[in-house]
């Protein structure tokens, strides 16, 4: 088993930023095939929305739409740690943030994904 558990979430008025973070742990994690870590997003009365994705072990980096060049995802692998760096928050940007792993490298579909955090709440204030 994977278990991924986010933090960082908060209150933040529009303009402004937040770091979330997303550490990874399990005895299989270490093993598990080439992961791809992923950040999707849910809004009330919304279906869950692709933010950013990169491969565990590489720089090669895959963002959504409505978040290319806002939000920069990155990781540490000495720290088994994933960060989503989120700039230029706007109110539209408020949801639950999941961290998630799968196999499938770049992958923008929650299908793709095995393993989710609990998720952690970003709310931008207008």
């Amino acid at each position: 088993q994977v278990q991924l558990v986010e933090s960082g979430g908060g209150l933040v008025q529009t303009g402004g930023s937040l770091r979330l973070s997303c550490v990874a742990s399990g005895p299989t994690f270490s093993r598990y095939s080439g992961p791809n870590m992923g950040w999707f997003r849910q809004a009330p009365g919304q279906e869950r929305e692709f933010v950013a994705a990169m491969p565990w072990s590489g720089s090669t980096t895959y963002y959504g739409s409505s978040t290319r060049g806002r939000f920069t995802i990155s990781g540490d692998n000495a720290k088994d740690t994933v960060y989503l760096q989120m700039n230029s928050l706007e109110p539209e940007d408020t949801a639950v943030y999941y961290c998630a792993a799968g196999a499938r490298r770049g992958s923008s579909w929650h299908g793709d994904y095995d393993y989710w955090g609990q998720g952690t709440q970003v709310t931008v204030s207008s």
